[in-house]
């Protein structure tokens, strides 16, 4: 088993699926963290408000999403749309991840199960 620390995310626009081979000491084997949801707001009174609240819940679930991947080596990003892409280049203008190896990927929704079974086949672990 590599002793590399890696995870693997899948996610749309409202939630992520996450899993990853390490705690915070050491890399092991794969496991699926609790599920990360994004703040959906409905009903603001203007448009500027609604993109505001949009892009603060979008940093939001960003930053969910860094907490659970800190100290990995490499990453498997993949979903549906575009949040995939926006994470990534979210990870490449944040210090503690610009050296973060991210590979991007297309996937249609998957349970829990299947998002293990796909980062382990990406990593061949």
């Amino acid at each position: 088993m590599s002793e590399k620390k890696l995870a693997g995310i899948w996610m749309d626009s409202e939630n992520a699926i996450v899993v990853k081979n390490h705690d915070i000491e050491s890399a092991y084997k794969f496991f699926v963290c609790d599920p990360v949801k994004r703040e959906v707001q409905h009903g603001n009174s203007s448009e500027k408000n609604a993109n505001n609240v949009e892009q603060t819940n979008t940093a939001k679930y960003f930053k969910d999403l860094e907490h659970l991947i800190t100290n990995t080596e490499e990453l498997y990003l993949t979903g549906t749309g575009t949040i995939q892409e926006q994470f990534k280049n979210h990870l490449s203008e944040t210090a503690q991840f610009k050296n973060l190896k991210v590979t991007l990927g297309t996937d249609q929704k998957m349970s829990p199960e299947e998002v293990l079974e796909t980062v382990k086949k990406h990593f061949n672990a």
